[in-house]
């Protein structure tokens, strides 16, 4: 078969190793192709917390028959969340909150009290890591990479501390929190493009005392817009994972069953 094919083609017999060398191996060449796992991106624009939690949980729930990685982006209306790390807070201070005219949620990711608004680029990897590396402590430090290989992309210095984040010195530029149930994760990262800084000082981000937040916007003296970031970040996510990433649709909602 191999000679017919060689024949047809016109290859001089000179080159017939060779040629025999890939026809023998082009399985092995696809599947190094196919090794490297494939992660949906979808864009979900303006939404709010609670339509993001559900549409992650859809794509949590595909997991179950099989790996579904997926990255949903977006931007969310004023929100505070806190995460499961238990801390006493202020009397009435989520009440406070709201009326800032921001919701306020309580989670089920790592981590205390932060902020979640317009202007900032949040990141939910909705990834099984069975096709990584089964490792919670691997998975968040490859978070962090992303952020800091993204950041000098734009010529921001950053780097990470004792404290889970992305950082410039000592203000915070990018907050991390996930949660990982049999490997899936959710949640994730909230990246300061242009966000109003201001909302954070009702707090303390984090439950970090003594540190600051900043922004893209603020480190490059600049308006950086969470448009101009996606790009940058998906390079560095595609790079740091090493995966291959493709456009995705948005699902339809999902109406509130509580």
């Amino acid at each position: 078969m191999i000679n017919t094919m060689l024949t047809y083609l016109n290859i001089p017999e000179s080159l017939s190793f060779f040629f025999f060398f890939f026809f023998l191996h082009q399985g092995d060449f696809s599947q190094m192709q196919a090794g490297r796992p494939v992660v949906e991106v979808v864009h979900l624009g303006l939404v709010s917390y609670q339509d993001a939690l559900r549409l992650q949980q859809v794509y949590v729930n595909r997991h179950r028959s099989g790996p579904a990685h997926a990255l949903l982006l977006c931007q969310h209306l004023p929100v505070y969340t806190t995460g499961i790390r238990h801390k006493p807070y202020p009397a009435n201070l989520l009440d406070r909150l709201q009326l800032l005219g921001a919701d306020v949620h309580r989670t089920n990711r790592g981590g205390l009290i932060t902020f979640h608004g317009p202007g900032q680029l949040v990141c939910y990897p909705v990834l099984n890591l069975s096709s990584f590396k089964k490792s919670v402590r691997w998975y968040v430090c490859e978070l962090e990479k992303t952020i800091i290989s993204l950041c000098s992309r734009f010529g921001i210095k950053a780097s990470t501390s004792p404290h889970t984040g992305v950082w410039v010195e000592d203000k915070k530029i990018c907050a991390i929190g996930i949660h990982c149930g049999r490997y899936v994760t959710s949640h994730g990262l909230a990246l300061n493009c242009n966000t109003d800084l201001s909302w954070f000082s009702y707090i303390v981000p984090c439950g970090i005392e003594g540190k600051g937040v900043t922004s893209m916007s603020a480190e490059l003296r600049r308006d950086v817009s969470v448009e101009e970031t996606i790009p940058h970040l998906l390079d560095a996510f595609r790079a740091q994972f090493n995966c291959q990433l493709v456009d995705g649709q948005t699902p339809e909602p999902v109406e509130d069953s509580g």
